[in-house]
Parts: structure tokens; C-alpha cells; sequence
């Protein structure tokens, strides 16, 4: 799997993944991403501003063969100019270094459950290091238990609350 800047070109597929990503939520329970957000502009926003990239699938997953649209697997806001909200952690961040945080995975509902996004999380910290950025800082909702799998299961430590999109979420970092 490679990380690929998404290009305007790109917007309809990526919402049809946010779309799917929606309502996998939904059906899960989770309450997350339920109230419009992200939205198109959010997503034209992430392009614009260089932090939308596309998960291009480089190989089988699992012994998967996928066939998807132009190999594109996922989404993700991959932002290195940090995220307002986490000035205001209610708890411990592990530092105070400067960070990358991903915001918006998505991933194509075909292959999910393949190990796809902990790929995503592999390259992300790839990316940051490369930038000589050492801590990687995500969010998410309380009642996302897969998110909060994922995140446990890549290393990332709980640090505390922190309020975004209008409700409380709980904060993870790694250091890389």
C-alpha cells in the first residue's frame, strides 16, 4: 500500500468512501460522522491544502486479490500543522513535539478488515519521519471500539479528552 496525494479529480470517489465509511459506522453503532461531517467541503478543503491522500493498493492484502477502482483503497487526512483542538487535551499529551494526526479514514468497505488501515498508520509514520516529525497524535469517539482496537493495537497510548466537531473525543499519541 502507497499514499498517494488525492488530486480534485479524485472527490467523487473519495466521498463514496466517506459515504461507505458513514455507514459502516452507523450500522456498528458508533455515533461518529453521523451528523454530516466530513462533508465535501471538508474534503475539497484536505485536497486544497495538500493533507488528502489516497491509499493505493501495491499488492494483494491477505492473499485478497482486489479489484478496485484505479487500486484506490482508502482516504486519509494525513495534517502536519497540528490540530487546534488538541492545545486543549484534558489530560497528558506523551510530548510536546511537533506532531502529524490523521483525521478522516476511510476505507473501501471491499477490503476492510484486511489490515488495511493499520498499512495506512505504517505509511503515515513513514511519512512523518521522513520529516523528522516523531509523534503521531489521533482521535476518535469513545464508542468507536474498532478505532480504539486499532489504536491500541499500533501502539498509540491513551492521553485524554479533548472537544472537536462539537463533542468530546478521546486523544491517542505514539512516538515513532
Amino acid at each position: 500500500m502507497e499514499l498517494r496525494t488525492a488530486a480534485p479529480e479524485d472527490l467523487g470517489k473519495i466521498m463514496e468512501l466517506i459515504d461507505q465509511a458513514k455507514a459502516f459506522l452507523k450500522r456498528n453503532g458508533v455515533d461518529q460522522w453521523q451528523n454530516g461531517y466530513p462533508d465535501q467541503t471538508c474534503i475539497e478543503e484536505d485536497i486544497r491544502k495538500g493533507r488528502g491522500y489516497l491509499c493505493i493498493l501495491d499488492h494483494d492484502i491477505a492473499g485478497y486479490v482486489c479489484i478496485l477502482d484505479h487500486d484506490i483503497a482508502g482516504y486519509v487526512c494525513i495534517d502536519f500543522e497540528g490540530e487546534p483542538a488538541y492545545d486543549t487535551l484534558d489530560g497528558k499529551w506523551l510530548s510536546i513535539q511537533p506532531y502529524v494526526v490523521v483525521h478522516r479514514l476511510a476505507l473501501d468497505a471491499s477490503i476492510r478488515g484486511q489490515g488495511l488501515a493499520s498499512q495506512v498508520f505504517e505509511e503515515t509514520e513513514r511519512l512523518a519521519r521522513s520529516r523528522e516529525i516523531h509523534s503521531f497524535k489521533v482521535d476518535t469517539d469513545n464508542d468507536n471500539q474498532i478505532m480504539k482496537h486499532l489504536l491500541e493495537k499500533n501502539g498509540f497510548q491513551f492521553c485524554g479528552t479533548i472537544c472537536f466537531d462539537n463533542s468530546e473525543k478521546i486523544a491517542f499519541e505514539k512516538l515513532i
